[in-house]
């Protein structure tokens, strides 16, 4: 495959991909469709069935959508619930080898990251620009891909926004990895997308910061200090491995493996956090905009 540079958070900046990996979106898409067909025969709403199997509602509407990778204990839950006679859970084998080739779908230097993220058991974010991609929604992450220059053909924004979702499968993970994001004001004013987008991009931070072991922080742009001016960056613990930071800048990325260096990052993101308002009054400011809307 030749080399797709960009596509971290913000997006890519080459127009072709090489590889069409529209038959994974497909595979997903039909066990989503297969999902909703028994949840409508056995009668319930996507609301009763999600809590029947202890998801959100939002997250059921994304699987039937094909838009979210059903985990395995969602599938078993789904299947004991509907009665599938095994049909949900012979797809499961399926569907993990569809979650490996649809890694594919992040342009190559952004994969090694990409595949710490899906280990992590902690992990730290400061945003200074736009919304963390963990936390974008499908609409943001469309209107972020749709506005970069080059222009992208429309297939390659479809992959990457379902790349970037499925990403967000960690964070309905359990055991729960510890989750943490400062996140610059700027970013809550900055209407990217459009007012419905923007909308929906806040309320999607206030889902966020009031879910159990995730904290959000909003640093406020009238603070006479920042502990990190010089850009966003991220500390990633991966499962029985050492912390590494991760820093992203316009179409170049880097993993940080010095200890030193970790050391600094862990050092300037607990002044961030000081420095930042407290969950609370984070959660506070974001509804005060919305209700300003």
């Amino acid at each position: 495959m030749a080399e797709v540079r960009g596509g971290g958070e913000s997006g890519d900046v080459r127009p072709e991909l090489d590889e069409d990996l529209s038959e994974v979106s497909d595979f997903l898409h039909a066990i989503g469709q297969q999902i909703k067909l028994l949840r409508e025969q056995a009668g319930l709403t996507q609301k009763q069935f999600a809590k029947e199997v202890g998801y959100t509602e939002s997250l059921i509407g994304a699987v039937e959508q094909g838009k979210r990778t059903p985990q395995r204990e969602l599938l078993e839950s789904s299947e004991r619930v509907l009665d599938a006679r095994g049909l949900l859970i012979a797809a499961a084998d399926d569907i993990e080898k569809a979650k490996a080739k649809s890694r594919m779908r992040h342009p190559e230097w952004f994969r090694n990251y990409a595949a710490l993220e899906a280990e992590a058991i902690e992990l730290h974010d400061w945003s200074a620009y736009l919304a963390p991609g963990l936390l974008q929604t499908e609409d943001y992450a469309r209107a972020l891909f749709r506005m970069r220059q080059p222009v992208l053909a429309e297939e390659t924004v479809e992959i990457r926004v379902a790349a970037r979702m499925a990403r967000q499968e960690i964070l309905a993970r359990w055991p729960r990895a510890v989750f943490s994001w400062v996140i610059d004001e700027a970013v809550l004013h900055r209407r990217l997308g459009g007012p419905e987008v923007h909308r929906g991009q806040l309320e999607r931070f206030l889902e966020i910061g009031n879910t159990r072991g995730m904290t959000l922080q909003i640093m406020p742009m009238d603070r006479a200090e920042n502990a990190s001016v010089e850009g966003s960056f991220k500390l990633i613990t991966p499962k029985g491995r050492p912390q590494t930071g991760y820093i992203e800048a316009q179409t170049n990325a880097r993993l940080i493996t010095d200890a030193e260096q970790v050391r600094l990052l862990n050092a300037r993101y607990g002044t961030l956090r000081a420095q930042a308002h407290s969950p609370q009054d984070s959660l506070s400011l974001i509804e005060k905009m919305l209700g300003e809307r």
